[in-house]
């Protein structure tokens, strides 16, 4: 015998109601058992790779919440650093990874990340100069989407120097900088501006003599350096005064110190500056390859733009034009410090003008020598 427990308070007279509205909720509930698992399910879980702040929640809590999703990150510093943590882990440990755009070759010549349709995203919406991005297509297959994008120049310290004293790359060797200029420790950027200082219009693609010329050069500057400083090194410094002046980075590491009131700020030196990129791929073997791919069409579509343009970790600008457009009305006063207003001058006409160069691998050196060079200055 069954015995059904009524609340009390309620009439026997009330009493098949009482059953006949639980048994309908129960009906209902059978009726939607999608809703109902999804509903009380546990998240699914997606692996990103990662440099820091890109699986924070402001950039990617609104797409855990519509897709069920939790990310967890592992997250790195440098393409050196992304490539060894690839190297370590097994097929399918990665379900989305973010690199430079210089390691995706690497990392399509190694096996580690899936080739993508370019038909699942909205290149339309994108800058053309960004739409068939060098390095992400290997002939007519796309491997990698760019998502954001900045410049590298020089950083400096507005009450120690003026925008036209860090107009030049030649102000490193200042007097006033002796011991109080601070490298980025990654020798791609560094040795990149120091090849625009030597005049090389590709940077990156330097012989053995111009290669040996900017070693050279880059080593009487040893005596101003005061450090060589990892991400959360750079910006603590920049912060206290401790170092004056950076060489190696730009807006992704000052542009949240001006945010909060710090007194730095980056320019493009006349000799021109670097862009470093960022670019999402899907990882070789992984399990939740289309929630991965939702992932990179969400965070490249215009409103995914903004969160990424507006990340905590670092800014950055983004390719996707309507994404400019809506960052515009999301947040203007940042898109206007970020240079990213259409209908005026902004940071496209640096990279249509020539002033900016993509930060790239050494063409005619190895990786490994550019490398090497750095440790030996750093034991300088």
């Amino acid at each position: 015998m069954t015995t059904h427990l009524v609340p009390k308070g309620i009439s026997l007279a009330s009493r098949r109601g009482f059953l006949r509205g639980a048994a309908a909720l129960g009906g209902a509930a059978l009726a939607t058992p999608f809703l109902s698992r999804r509903a009380f399910a546990e998240p699914t879980e997606l692996t990103m790779l990662a440099w820091y702040g890109h699986a924070e929640p402001d950039v990617v809590a609104e797409f855990e919440a519509e897709n069920n999703v939790r990310f967890v990150p592992k997250y790195y510093t440098g393409g050196d650093n992304m490539l060894a943590l690839i190297s370590q882990s097994p097929p399918g440990t990665f379900d989305v990874i973010l690199s430079d755009a210089e390691y995706v070759q690497q990392l399509n010549a190694m096996g580690y990340i899936e080739p993508l349709d370019p038909a699942d995203y909205a290149f339309d919406e994108f800058f053309p100069e960004f739409q068939q991005f060098p390095g992400h297509w290997v002939d007519g297959q796309l491997y990698s989407v760019i998502t954001r994008f900045g410049f590298l120049g020089v950083a400096y310290n507005t009450d120690a120097l003026t925008e036209a004293e860090a107009s030049t790359y030649d102000v490193f060797w200042d007097e006033r900088l002796k011991g109080k200029l601070g490298h980025f420790d990654w020798h791609l950027p560094n040795y990149g501006e120091m090849s625009l200082l030597a005049g090389n219009a590709s940077p990156y693609d330097i012989d053995a003599a111009a290669w040996a010329a900017v070693q050279d050069r880059t080593m009487t500057l040893r005596p101003n350096v005061g450090g060589f400083f990892d991400y959360g090194g750079t910006f603590s410094s920049l912060e206290s005064g401790e170092m004056l002046a950076f060489a190696g980075i730009g807006d992704w590491i000052t542009g949240v110190l001006e945010r909060n009131g710090a007194k730095v700020r980056s320019v493009i030196p006349e000799q021109g500056g670097l862009q470093w990129t960022e670019s999402f791929s899907i990882g070789k073997g992984s399990a939740k390859a289309d929630l991965a791919k939702a992932w990179i069409q969400y965070i490249t579509s215009a409103k995914g733009q903004v969160k990424s343009a507006t990340m905590a970790a670092y800014p950055a600008m983004v390719p996707n034009q309507k994404g400019w457009e809506l960052l515009g009305q999301a947040a203007p006063e940042e898109a206007r410090r970020q240079n990213m207003v259409l209908g005026q001058s902004n940071a496209m006409d640096l990279i249509r003008s020539g002033r900016i160069q993509y930060r790239q691998l050494p063409i005619q050196q190895s990786l490994e020598e550019w490398a090497d060079a750095w440790s030996a200055y750093k034991g300088n």
